[in-house]
C-alpha cells in the first residue's frame, strides 16, 4: 500500500518524484501506450485554481503550455507534447534561458489523467482512462510486483544546485545566446515592473540597459546593466508570479461583441445588464469591470458620456474628454478610482469601465495598458433586453448601478443671456468639489455675498437660456400677488413648479431692509428660486427657511429684495437687465416663464 505522510505541493523534485511513483503504480499496464509522448514538467500544485493561474502566466512567455490533473490527484504544468528524442533539447533550452524552474524534468505523458489547461485541450493524444470513483489515495493498492513505500523510505534527493554567479563577461556571453522571444520576454517583464517604457523589440539598447540597471539596483544587485542567468530567472519568475496573481486572460464575449484581456483572478462575470456586461470583484479584490456594448450613433455615444458621469462608480474629480467618435472618463476620490473609455465603431458603441480602490493603484497601472492594448470590437452588440429577471427598477439606478446623489440641491435662476445664475449661498456652502447647473453644466462662483445670502454662478461653458430675469428696481406692492418658482423635493419632479401667494411685508423679521416677507409656503430646495410679480418682473430671490436659527412658520417665506442688489452686482462687474414689464400675465404664462428661467443648483462631493 502506498501512503503519504504529508501533502505534496510546490514544484520541488522530491514532491514530483513521489507523484511520479504513485502515477506509475496507477498506470503500470498503460505505460507503453504513451511512451512516445513526453512532456517537460515544470511545476506541480495542490489546487486547480493555482495551477490554472500559473499556467496562464507561463503561457505569456512560453509556447506549448499545458496543465493536467495527474493520476495522483495533484496538478502539473508541462510543456509539450514532444517526441522523446526532442524533449531533452527543449528542456536544456528553457533552462538556459531561465524561463522555468531549475528542477524541471522530462516525464512520460502517461502519468497525466486529464487536461485542465487550456480548456478542451488535446495534448494527451492517448488519454489515460480514469476510474469513475477512485478510492481515496491512502487506500490505493499497488500490484504485487511493486514494493510498498512511504516518503520516509525514499532517500531524499539533494536540493537543486543554485545557478552559479556569473561575472559581467560571463553574463554577456549567456545573454548573447538568448533568442528573440527570450529577449522580448525580459523587456516585457521589465516593462511590467515599471523599469522599461519603450517598444518591445528584443533590442537591448541604451533604454533596456538602463532598465536592467534600475531593476538590479532595486533588487540589491550590482547595477551593471547586464542581467546574469540567475537574475533573468528571478525577473521572469517574479513576472510569472504577478501574472498568475492577476489571472490575465483573453475574454471573447460574443454576446457583447468584445474581446479583451481581463484579470480573472480579480474579477468574475456576474451578469448582463444592458448596456453592460458586468464583472464583479473576485477574491476580495474590490475591482469591477464593465464591458460597454450597444447599437447606436454619435448621439448614443454622447448620451452615454453624460449618463456615466452620474454614476457613483465614476468619481467627479478626473479627466473628461469627448472628441469625435470617442470619449474618456477618469475619476479619483479618497475611496475610489475609475477609468472609462468608449468609441463608436461600425454602428455600435463599444468600450469598458474598470473601477478599483486606491490600494490597487499599482496593479491597475499594469493591468490597464494590457486591457487597452487587447481591446478589440468584434461582431455583435448587447441586446437591449439583456437585463436580469429581477432587475431593480428604482429611479436612482442605471443598469443596476447607483446614480450619484449630490450633497445638496437648491434652486437658482438665470440673470443674463450668457447663463449667469443667481442662487443662495446655502447652495454652495462648504467645499463643493463640483457645482452643477441643472445637473449637467459645471459652474464656478462669480460672486459670494454672505451678508446678503447671495451667490452668482458662472457656467464653465457659455449657455443660451430660454429666458432670464428682468430685475425690479423698485420695491413691490405690499399685499400684491406674487409667484415663486423652484424645485421642491430636491428636484425629483424634473421641472420647476410654481407657488402663488402675496407680498406680506417689505422688511425681514428683524426689520432688515434687504429682505421681504412673503405669504406663501416653500420647500427647502426652493431656496434660491425667483419671486415674480404679476407682470413677470423678478422681485427677489427665496432665502432658506430659517431666521435667527429658528424655523419659520409654514406659510412664511423670506426673500432677498431685487431692488437692493444693484450695488453688490455692479461691484462684482455683473450687469443685469432692469424690468420694463407692465402687462399682467396669467398663471399659465407665469408658470412657463418660471420654468424657462429656473434651474437646479447642486453641490457634489
Amino acid at each position: 500500500m502506498v501512503k503519504k505522510t504529508r501533502a505534496a505541493t510546490g514544484g520541488g523534485v522530491f514532491g514530483l518524484l513521489v507523484a511520479a511513483m504513485l502515477a506509475l503504480v496507477l498506470s503500470w499496464p498503460l505505460a507503453a501506450q504513451a511512451q512516445d509522448q513526453v512532456f517537460v514538467q515544470i511545476e506541480s500544485n495542490a489546487t486547480l485554481t493555482t495551477t490554472e493561474a500559473r499556467a496562464r502566466a507561463y503561457a505569456q512567455v512560453l509556447p506549448d503550455v499545458n496543465a493536467f490533473r495527474a493520476r495522483t490527484g495533484l496538478y502539473a504544468i508541462a510543456l509539450g507534447p514532444y517526441a522523446a528524442a526532442d524533449a531533452p533539447a527543449v528542456l536544456r533550452d528553457v533552462l538556459a534561458r531561465g524561463l522555468v524552474p531549475r528542477d524541471s524534468f522530462v516525464v512520460d505523458g502517461s502519468i497525466y489523467a486529464a487536461q485542465v489547461f487550456p480548456i478542451a485541450g488535446a495534448a494527451l493524444a492517448v488519454p489515460a482512462p480514469v476510474a469513475a470513483n477512485p478510492a481515496p489515495q491512502a487506500e490505493l493498492v499497488a500490484p504485487a510486483e511493486v514494493i510498498a513505500v512511504t516518503e520516509a523510505e525514499i532517500a531524499p534527493l539533494p536540493e537543486p544546485a543554485p545557478i552559479p554567479e556569473e561575472t559581467l563577461q560571463e553574463a554577456r556571453r549567456s545573454e548573447a545566446q538568448l533568442d528573440r522571444p527570450a529577449r522580448d520576454a525580459l523587456q516585457i517583464a521589465l516593462q511590467w515592473f515599471g523599469f522599461y517604457n519603450a517598444r518591445i523589440d528584443g533590442d537591448f539598447g541604451a533604454g533596456t540597459r538602463r532598465a536592467m540597471s534600475a531593476w538590479q539596483q532595486d533588487n540589491g544587485f550590482e547595477p551593471t546593466g547586464v542581467l546574469t542567468t540567475a537574475q533573468r530567472e528571478a525577473l521572469l519568475s517574479a513576472y510569472a508570479g504577478e501574472l498568475a496573481a492577476l489571472g490575465m486572460e483573453t475574454v471573447r464575449d460574443a454576446r457583447a461583441g468584445i474581446e479583451i484581456s481581463l484579470p480573472l483572478a480579480m474579477v468574475r462575470f456576474a451578469q448582463y445588464n444592458f448596456p453592460f456586461a458586468q464583472f464583479d470583484a473576485a477574491n476580495d479584490s474590490s475591482v469591477q469591470v464593465m464591458l460597454i456594448s450597444q447599437a447606436g450613433d454619435r448621439n448614443t455615444l454622447f448620451g452615454l458620456y453624460e449618463i456615466m458621469q452620474t454614476l457613483e462608480v465614476v468619481p467627479l474629480t478626473g479627466e473628461r474628454a469627448r472628441q469625435g467618435d470617442r470619449f474618456l472618463l477618469t475619476g479619483q476620490s479618497d475611496t475610489l478610482r475609475s477609468h472609462t473609455e468608449a468609441r463608436l465603431v461600425g454602428g455600435a458603441v463599444k468600450g469598458f469601465t474598470i473601477v478599483w480602490p486606491p490600494e490597487q493603484d499599482a496593479r491597475i497601472a499594469r493591468i490597464l495598458p494590457m486591457m487597452q492594448n487587447s481591446f478589440q470590437p468584434i461582431d455583435g452588440t448587447l441586446d437591449p433586453g439583456a437585463v436580469p429577471p429581477a432587475d431593480d427598477q428604482a429611479i436612482d439606478l442605471v443598469a443596476g448601478l447607483s446614480v450619484r446623489a449630490p450633497e445638496l440641491v437648491r434652486s437658482g435662476f438665470y440673470i443674463d443671456a450668457n447663463g449667469l445664475v443667481m442662487t443662495t449661498t446655502e447652495a454652495v456652502a462648504g467645499q463643493c468639489a463640483r457645482i452643477l447647473i441643472d445637473e449637467a453644466y459645471p459652474a464656478e462662483i462669480a460672486l459670494r455675498d454672505e451678508a446678503l445670502g447671495l451667490a452668482v454662478l458662472r457656467p464653465l461653458q457659455r449657455l443660451a437660456p430660454m429666458a432670464y430675469a428682468e430685475l425690479a428696481t423698485a420695491p413691490g406692492q405690499v399685499r400684491s400677488d406674487i409667484a415663486v418658482a423652484g424645485f421642491p423635493f430636491d428636484g425629483a419632479l424634473g421641472g420647476a413648479s410654481m407657488g402663488f401667494g402675496t407680498l406680506a411685508d417689505l422688511q425681514g423679521i428683524n426689520g432688515e431692509q434687504t429682505v421681504q416677507r412673503l405669504d406663501v409656503a416653500t420647500a427647502e430646495s426652493e431656496a434660491g428660486g425667483p419671486v415674480f410679480d404679476s407682470a413677470g418682473t423678478v422681485l427677489g430671490m427665496v432665502l432658506p427657511g430659517m431666521a435667527g436659527g429658528r424655523a419659520l412658520p409654514e406659510n412664511v417665506t423670506l426673500a432677498l429684495r431685487a431692488d437692493q442688489l444693484g450695488d453688490a452686482l455692479r461691484a462684482a462687474g455683473i450687469t443685469t437687465r432692469a424690468s420694463t414689464r407692465n402687462t399682467t400675465l396669467n398663471r399659465e404664462l407665469l408658470a412657463r416663464l418660471g420654468a424657462e428661467m429656473t434651474v437646479t443648483v447642486s453641490c457634489w462631493n
